[in-house]
């Protein structure tokens, strides 16, 4: 019998990176990796991090998490550390801005 392994790898700082901070709703148009937008989809927009990667999402209000794929860059607006689509924000129970916590899991 032989068995195989499969180890992701992602870099030292992406491992090590984690953030909070108020995220936010967004949805619509094509994304800066060149997607189109899909609402009902798990993705986000960072400003840094780099497309593909896996981020877990913490509500800080209610303890409920997502995970979602970078997809896009934002958001533009000073305090907020991550844009959201709608059902992802659904998924951990706020509509509008919730103050959150991220953890980096992996990439693509």
């Amino acid at each position: 019998m032989i068995a195989i392994f499969a180890v992701a790898t992602i870099s030292s700082r992406a491992e090590a990176f984690s953030q909070s901070g108020i995220a936010s709703v967004y949805s619509g148009g094509r994304t800066a990796n060149g997607e189109r937008a899909h609402a009902g989809g798990m993705t986000a927009a960072h400003k840094h991090l780099p497309f593909g990667t896996k981020v877990l999402v913490t509500n800080k209000h209610n303890g409920r998490s997502v995970v979602v794929r970078v997809n896009d860059r934002g958001p533009f607006v000073r305090g907020r550390v991550i844009d959201l689509t709608p059902a992802a924000a659904r998924a951990i129970g706020f509509s509008g801005l919730a103050p959150v916590s991220l953890a980096v899991l992996g990439r693509d």
